[in-house]
């Protein structure tokens, strides 16, 4: 049976939602210096989960 993380669009689609929420989060409730690294946590699940995710794939 496939892994379902070797469909591109669950394997983007994912982080792409939960980064969404942390950016909101991080907008409309933070501010200051930790409001930029929630931003930055949120580009960089953007970046690297799906590479994450795709080798999750492969070794399944």
């Amino acid at each position: 049976m496939p892994s379902p993380f070797e469909n591109p669009i669950v394997r983007y689609g994912l982080p792409l939602v939960s980064a969404t929420v942390v950016a909101a989060v991080a907008l409309l409730l933070l501010e200051g210096t930790i409001r930029y690294v929630a931003l930055g946590i949120a580009a960089l699940e953007v970046v690297v989960v799906p590479q994450i995710l795709k080798q999750a794939a492969s070794n399944a």
